[in-house]
């Protein structure tokens, strides 16, 4: 007979991910408001951080990058769009295509968004070696990946 799993012997490796989301996304918008950033919360930042590597991105693209729902996804450009940080357009290549675009206002948002970045990047690494970094990111992305390709599978 096989021996009862008790809670101790469960891995937390998803309790941890999903606590640190929540402490780090409280911690980040504290932040952001301090530094006079109070129209874009974190979830927003994602879409925007997607899009200063690359503007122009269709919808499909931004919601696959920025792991977003549709719906969810364009509720928040939506008000992203009112608020004059981004601008939707038809593609020229196809007309039932939307692309997203940055606006000039956005462009001064984001040195001060990146900065304030930076400095939780610095908080999440404080005491971490440049390989331990590294491993621990290649470890997350193999965990991003494990959980894209089930999705995929039960879709």
């Amino acid at each position: 007979m096989p021996a009862k799993r008790t809670m101790k012997s469960q891995r937390q490796g998803g309790f941890l991910v999903a606590r640190i989301h929540q402490l780090s996304g409280r911690i980040f918008a504290r932040m952001l408001k301090e530094h006079g950033i109070e129209e874009i919360n974190p979830a927003q930042g994602r879409i925007m951080f997607v899009l200063w590597r690359q503007d122009g991105l269709p919808i499909s693209d931004l919601a696959r990058r920025t792991q977003l729902g549709k719906s969810t996804l364009t509720s928040m450009l939506d008000r992203l769009e009112e608020a004059g940080w981004l601008r939707r357009e038809a593609s020229p290549r196809d007309r039932r295509e939307i692309i997203i675009r940055r606006t000039e206002k956005d462009r001064a948002l984001e040195k001060l968004y990146v900065d304030v970045s930076e400095k939780m990047a610095g908080v999440w690494y404080e005491g971490f070696e440049r390989a331990e970094i590294g491993r621990f990111e290649a470890d997350l992305q193999r965990i991003l990946d494990n959980l894209t390709r089930l999705e995929a599978e039960l879709k």
